[in-house]
């Protein structure tokens, strides 16, 4: 019988990157704490991302800008500038290209990399991570953390296990011994939930739910119980992508944590239209035409959290259009028992640039907004995202300073832990 040959993945991942970006802006900031944050017009600010001087005092990402200087007086924060950040993320990624065209991209900073078919060239795969990150770290001024190992869980796995600026292998040969006494929440894909029902089970370490009665861990789980059973056992046949070769993208959306309760339907107006600007400049770009379908999720300040999808009259791609929907999707679904703390908007279900003419003037108006709306992304893109605002947001200054705290594209193999 023949027995496929492994794969040789690496998983990079820019330490501190935002914060290590910043560093490289501002060397006279390298022997200070440092935390890149949102909104800096008032102490509210979370944190974005810290240096290593800040991370040793305590500082945690997320935290408010009051709590870090709370736990480092002398910490000096900055403003987000994603522009720099793609550009050094860019400068990176091409560096990945040098050594293979199989680079998959996971969140700005991180990356998989499928290195088998340059082993010959290059030499073995902790030789490949070595070189990278030596290069990347004298080429562009920042330093990275790669995992080596035979899948894309366990490379992931390894960058996680030294930082900052190591390379961390594993193999079939050690993994039971490198693995399976983390802890399970360590494994890619577990996030809180699972990790706590994972738990009630009495699965505490990877190796635990390497151990257990999948049948069991399917009951409780449903499919996710498999597919983390195989994943903890060093199962995973995942490809890495091409460079370029993305999939199809099932939704775009955003969402935003509120430092203070919205107590009305004004706030929430204004925040659903912030999210729908984001959206709606996020699905131009991608060019996937109009969306048939968009969702609402809310989480009240107990941090339960409801959701609604519904169709416009005509499919959307405006912000009035996203938005008007979200907020009618909002008055169905909110009864208003609690404040509500976060908010998040997306579209799917996109249809190209076809849509039905039943609705004539919806249709009309629609397409009006899209070309305001492709004048304001002209104007921010010279003059930065805060040039233009909703004149509701710069009415009221507590909303005009709120965090917007996470953004997110999904795919159809995208997961949820």
């Amino acid at each position: 019988m023949n027995v496929p040959a492994l794969r040789c993945i690496l998983h990079s991942d820019l330490n501190n990157f935002y914060a290590s970006v910043e560093m490289l802006r501002h060397p006279e900031l390298r022997e200070k704490p440092v935390a890149v944050c949102g909104s800096l017009e008032d102490r509210h600010g979370v944190v974005l991302a810290k240096n290593m001087l800040a991370k040793s005092a305590g500082v945690r990402t997320g935290d408010v800008f009051w709590q870090a200087r709370k736990k480092c007086p002398e910490i000096v924060r900055l403003p987000v500038d994603f522009p720099a950040y793609i550009r050094v993320s860019e400068a990176v990624r091409a560096i990945y290209g040098r050594y293979t065209d199989r680079i998959e991209p996971f969140g700005i900073d991180e990356c998989w990399l499928d290195v088998t078919g340059s082993l010959q060239l290059f030499g073995s795969g902790r030789e490949i991570a070595e070189e990278i990150r030596e290069t990347v770290k004298r080429e562009i001024g920042v330093t990275v953390s790669i995992g080596v190992s035979f899948n894309k869980i366990f490379a992931k796995l390894g960058s996680d296990m030294k930082k900052p600026d190591a390379v961390t292998e594993i193999t079939p040969e050690n993994y039971r011994d490198t693995v399976w006494g983390l802890p399970v929440s360590d494994l890619l894909f577990v996030g809180k939930a699972t990790e706590q029902k994972l738990g009630f089970m009495g699965i505490v370490s990877i190796g635990d739910l390497a151990r257990a009665d999948e049948k069991k861990l399917v009951a409780e789980l449903g499919k996710w119980g498999s597919y983390l059973h195989a994943y903890a056992n060093g199962r995973d046949d995942s490809p890495v992508a091409l460079c370029g070769e993305g999939r199809e993208t099932k939704s775009i959306g955003n969402s935003l944590t509120c430092y203070r309760d919205l107590t009305t339907v004004e706030d929430v107006r204004i925040l659903v239209f912030m999210l729908s600007d984001s959206v709606a400049a996020r699905l131009h770009k991608s060019k996937l035409g109009k969306a048939r379908t968009v969702k609402i999720g809310v989480t009240d300040n107990e941090l339960r959290h409801f959701g609604k999808q519904g169709k416009p009259a005509v499919p959307v791609g405006s912000a009035s259009g996203i938005g008007e929907c979200a907020m009618r999707l909002f008055s169905e679904l909110y009864a208003w028992k609690r404040p509500v703390r976060a908010l998040s908007v997306s579209v799917c279900d996109f249809c190209g640039d076809s849509e039905q003419l039943d609705l004539f003037s919806e249709t009309v108006r629609e397409e009006k907004e899209e070309r305001l709306d492709a004048a304001l992304a002209r104007i921010r893109d010279k003059y930065g995202n805060t040039s233009v605002q909703r004149a509701a947001i710069l009415q009221d200054k507590r909303l005009s300073e709120l965090d917007i705290l996470g953004e997110h594209i999904v795919h159809p193999e995208g997961f949820k832990g």
